[in-house]
């Protein structure tokens, strides 16, 4: 009788030993385990936030629904783009408690800015050029770009960021061109001096200046952004 009483508090202690192990396992598995999905912070200006889209989207809400539809993990896309942003007003975004929050959260990051920048500098229009105040914007431009990359890096160090270029909204002006190519060509230097960072080219994906592509003098329609969507997922694998 005496043993079996023995026997039946060891069964009890060995069980609840069992529990617990088993508690603490749990427990593991979930600390370990991957959250539900994932996030992407879209940054820039009125390209990120999608006019001239009649859909509503732009391509980073394109981007959300063709992966969406590609991949197994969702993913979820914060779109912070601002209608008339230059690189000063994104540094002064990033600088908002809300917003880096968010950057530390992410698994990606896509920027589309600079455009307005440059028409800036110009007086509010690419036609005619004026070279001397272009290039005087350029140093402000190039500084804004190493502030911006650094914050984000800070805060998030090992998440990919995919730059855009800019684009020729005049595809047929020469000298337009000419200048759309200087500014990439500074913007690709700033990212090779970043690790994570990847320059993704849109000029010459609007081939034509017409309907087909354009809502009005600057942005893309719809068919347009699928272009910009369409190269930033041939360009990187998510």
């Amino acid at each position: 009788m005496r043993k079996a009483k023995i026997t039946t508090v060891a069964v009890a202690v060995l069980i609840a030993v069992a529990g617990v192990f088993l508690l603490h396992r749990e427990e593991e598995n979930k600390e370990e385990s991957p959250s539900a999905g994932e996030e992407l912070v879209a940054l820039g200006d009125s390209l990120t936030y999608g006019v001239g889209d009649q859909a509503g989207q732009g391509y980073a809400d394109k981007l959300e629904k063709v992966l969406n539809k590609q991949n197994k993990v969702p993913l979820t896309v914060y779109n912070y783009g601002i209608p008339g942003q230059q690189t000063d007003g994104l540094l002064q975004q990033l600088r908002k408690a809300d917003v880096r929050k968010t950057l530390s959260n992410a698994e990606y990051f896509t920027i589309f800015i600079g455009t307005n920048d440059l028409i800036e500098s110009n007086g509010g229009d690419l036609n005619p050029l004026y070279k001397d105040r272009i290039q005087w914007a350029e140093k402000d431009y190039r500084n804004n770009l190493h502030r911006i990359l650094s914050i984000i890096q800070k805060e998030n160090p090992d998440a990919p960021v995919l730059f855009l270029g800019l684009y020729n909204p005049y595809p047929d002006s020469e000298e337009i061109e000419a200048v759309i190519t200087e500014w990439n060509k500074l913007s690709q230097d700033v990212v090779s001096q970043y690790p994570h960072v990847k320059f993704i080219a849109t000029n010459g994906l609007l081939k034509e200046k017409s309907t087909d592509y354009f809502s009005d003098e600057l942005h893309p329609n719809s068919k347009g952004y699928k272009l910009i969507t369409k190269k930033i997922i041939e360009e990187y694998n998510f």
